[in-house]
């Protein structure tokens, strides 16, 4: 059954100076799809992932998100910026909040929302996220793990369309990385489009409907995971594969 498109990159390309980062991008994400970005680095994955809400961007090429182009800055990119929730590989938390405040904030400064209403929300997606006990902390009283589940919450608080994830657990200790990857998994679960980078590849095996394989910019392979993982058509894959999945 083909998916609705969501999030549209067509003719994609990108330079910093004379490197040429994103080569002539063609991806299309339907709605409630978890495509996941894999390979070497410098391949291109984290610019692309930058390039969708346009926190980097392109010189050419377009990118439309639910049949809108994306706009190039002002309210209208704000109002499109809250519908792609983003997690980075560092957390971003305002450390003089406390968690509670983290999750609330955005709703009531971007969305409008009343006090009341994004508390009680705020505290619904911590406890989805199993941190509800914690909510008067302040982050730096959490582990990276747990602050990095705030920062999902707080992303989800916005009531995205879709979420990009860039690399969220490479900043982990080995122990935090299973509880982020789980709270990533239940999104996965419960229908969330997701695009996400990642050198996870059990994640990347369970959790994908499509595994994206780049290098030197340009979207080398996209397929399912299981043909991916147990056929890889390029050998840019295939040692890549060999290179990863050996150690």
């Amino acid at each position: 059954m083909a998916r609705e498109p969501l999030i549209v990159l067509s003719g994609v390309n990108k330079h910093f100076g004379q490197l040429h980062v994103l080569k002539d991008i063609e991806l299309t994400i339907g709605r409630g799809e978890v495509v996941v970005v894999i390979g070497p680095s410098g391949s291109g994955k984290s610019t692309l992932c930058r390039a969708i809400n346009r926190l980097e961007p392109v010189e050419s090429g377009t990118i439309t998100i639910d049949g809108e182009p994306l706009p190039a800055e002002g309210r209208a990119l704000a109002r499109l910026r809250a519908d792609v929730g983003m997690v980075f590989q560092s957390f971003n938390l305002f450390a003089h909040k406390t968690v509670l405040q983290n999750v609330m904030l955005a709703p009531v400064k971007v969305r409008g929302r009343g006090k009341a209403e994004s508390e009680r929300h705020a505290r619904e997606l911590l406890e989805r996220v199993g941190l509800v006990a914690h909510a008067d902390k302040y982050p730096a009283q959490l582990s990276g793990g747990q602050q990095q589940r705030v920062a999902i919450a707080r992303a989800l608080a916005m009531n995205p369309k879709a979420m990009l994830f860039d690399e969220p657990t490479s900043a982990l200790d080995p122990e935090m990385i299973n509880e982020v990857l789980e709270v990533m998994r239940q999104l996965a679960e419960e229908g969330m489009t997701m695009v996400v980078v990642t050198h996870e590849m059990g994640f990347a095996r369970s959790a994908a409907h499509r595994v994206v394989f780049m290098a030197d910019g340009r979207i080398i392979e996209d397929r399912v995971p299981e043909e991916f993982f147990t056929a890889p058509e390029s050998e840019r894959a295939k040692d890549f594969l060999s290179k990863i999945l050996h150690h």
